[in-house]
């Protein structure tokens, strides 16, 4: 334990010593980041997330790192996750916080008193650089997410081929993630553009094994449902053979080797529709 004098004393060399302590502390951290933040960011977070530790230590002390300190996680929080968003490492932003160590140590430890008082402090600024790592690490993570989330929705274009044709290029492996993200926008384009056809290409699909049949007929039943009679194209030689060694059935899906050709064929078809509508209106 570590007597409340002892406490109120380190508030007071803190606070005593507050532009001599920062100005170092930010140097360290700024060494260790090599100019790649500015140094008035980091002045500012670092002069923010000081004055708090103050306020929390003059609160509730050493010895009880509870409420009085959520305004000092809130910095770190803050800062973990700008520092995640700006490229620098788990270890660059835990420095932020152990730096402090460094300056702190030959001010504080004088005489057994302020060994103890080092020594707690030192303990609660370990705690706090680890909540860093713990923020860097969700925030990373969220990001990752993300920018998956964006790959995938770019990996699934849906475009307009031609009045009332609409065509959804595959490139690389379709997963069930993937099959949802094109059902959605596929159906979102159909409805947007007042299609009739959706060509699904497989051009780009290297295999298709059951699995990746099974999404293909998900997705083109999805069309169907809403209306849209649905063609799957790009069948190649081996992926046709493929298909039939593993006993794939498409049933009464169309199927087509090119995505020129699934193309020809739904504007045959939109011709004919267009001219027995106009038979009947006559």
């Amino acid at each position: 334990m570590v007597n409340e004098d002892n406490a109120h004393r380190l508030v007071d060399t803190l606070v005593a010593r507050h532009d001599d302590f920062i100005a170092r502390w930010a140097q360290t951290v700024g060494e260790s980041l090599q100019g790649r933040l500015s140094t008035a960011e980091m002045e500012r977070e670092l002069t923010d997330l000081y004055e708090a530790v103050c306020q929390a230590l003059r609160t509730g002390g050493l010895d009880d790192p509870g409420e009085h300190f959520g305004e000092v996680r809130s910095l770190l929080i803050e800062l973990s996750r700008n520092r995640a968003r700006q490229g620098f490492t788990p270890s660059e932003t835990a420095r932020s916080v152990l730096a402090l160590k460094e300056v702190l140590e030959p001010e504080l430890v004088n005489g057994e008193d302020g060994v103890r008082v080092y020594l707690r402090l030192a303990r609660l600024l370990d705690d706090l650089a680890l909540l860093t790592t713990e923020a860097y690490v969700r925030t990373r993570e969220e990001i990752i997410a993300s920018q998956a989330e964006q790959l995938l929705e770019l990996s699934t274009p849906v475009v307009k081929l031609w009045d009332g044709v609409v065509g959804v290029p595959l490139v690389g492996t379709l997963d069930s993630a993937r099959t949802q993200v094109v059902m959605e926008k596929l159906l979102q384009t159909l409805v947007e553009s007042d299609s009739t056809h959706a060509i699904i290409d497989i051009t780009g699909v290297p295999t298709v094994d059951t699995q990746v049949a099974q999404h293909l007929l998900k997705t083109v039943v999805a069309a169907r449902m809403m209306g849209a009679q649905a063609t799957i194209s790009g069948i190649r030689p081996q992926i046709a053979q493929t298909i039939v060694a593993l006993g794939i059935e498409f049933g009464d899906i169309p199927t087509n080797a090119s995505l020129s050709d699934a193309l020809r064929q739904a504007l045959k078809e939109i011709a004919r529709d267009t001219e027995e509508n106009a038979g009947a209106l006559l």
